[in-house]
């Protein structure tokens, strides 16, 4: 959910329309402002995500002391779990470039550099919230022209480039395409400003999955693309030879038979007796 403070400067005007267009249709934008402030109090965010159902928000204002900001975060049970401020410092819209977009539902393709993300609590953290706010729906699989939009963040010199770019198949002689980024906005630098992290133990909590959306792995059985059942048995070496079959008369050889004749004449129980 994308919400507007109780005063905002058109550059985070624009900015949240333009991330409501990378978003969409997963995303609310709330356009009528809302007086309130998510550091001080969060009973209006919390209402909002109970609301829309949603668990990512991301906030914006602007004041003389913090102009052009932006608060991005998440919320765990209905509570703010994250946040993180960001000012914007430079942007460039999405109008600002002529050339084509991405479709609109766009899986995309987030690339973080700078060794910042990987060093700082702060970055690291800043790196989870981005990968969940823009990473999407999960899907089972996705075709190669589906690959069409690459959202770029750089942490470097104690600011965050964030850059939106168009992938281009172009023709290579083979199979494979060549392919090649154009940047299609929108474009945004941004610098750190406050941090509302939750506890280790608060955040491992939140990352815990229910037993029962845990698909319980079965021993031994498999399943192919067509979705039939394969199960295996495993089995020791068997003695043929002392195997135990059905008797019966219609199967005995000839041999056999008259043998079994022979003995039965020979009986003193069928011998007569005069």
């Amino acid at each position: 959910m994308l919400i507007k403070g109780g005063n905002t400067s058109e550059t985070v005007t624009q900015a949240l329309k333009d991330i409501y267009s990378l978003k969409k249709p997963n995303a609310v934008l709330y356009k009528k402002k809302n007086i309130t402030r998510p550091f001080e109090d969060q009973t209006s965010l919390e209402f909002f995500s109970k609301k829309s159902d949603c668990s990512l928000f991301m906030f914006g204002s602007h004041n003389k002391k913090r102009p052009h900001n932006l608060i991005i975060g998440r919320m765990f049970d209905y509570h703010v779990l994250d946040m993180i401020e960001l000012g914007i410092e430079k942007f460039r819209g999405l109008n600002d470039f002529k050339n084509s977009k991405s479709a609109e539902g766009s899986k995309p393709m987030l690339i973080f550099a700078g060794d910042l993300f990987e060093l700082d609590n702060d970055h690291k953290r800043l790196k989870n919230l981005f990968i969940d706010f823009f990473r999407g729906p999960t899907v089972p699989s996705i075709r190669l022209g589906g690959l069409e939009l690459v959202l770029h963040f750089t942490a470097l010199a104690g600011k965050i480039f964030m850059r939106s770019y168009k992938v281009l198949l172009k023709k290579s002689g083979c199979r494979t395409p060549r392919i090649e980024l154009e940047e299609m906005g929108p474009a945004f630098d941004f610098v750190l400003r406050r941090a509302h992290l939750a506890s280790d133990d608060l955040y491992k909590k939140s990352l815990q999955q229910p037993k029962a959306l845990k698909a319980k792995k079965k021993k031994n059985i498999s399943q192919n693309v067509f979705g039939t059942t394969y199960g295996r048995i495993h089995m020791e070496k068997q003695d043929l030879s002392k195997l135990q079959t059905r008797k019966m008369k219609g199967l005995k050889r000839k041999g056999e038979k008259k043998v079994a004749d022979g003995e039965a004449e020979s009986s003193p129980k069928n011998a007569k007796v005069e």
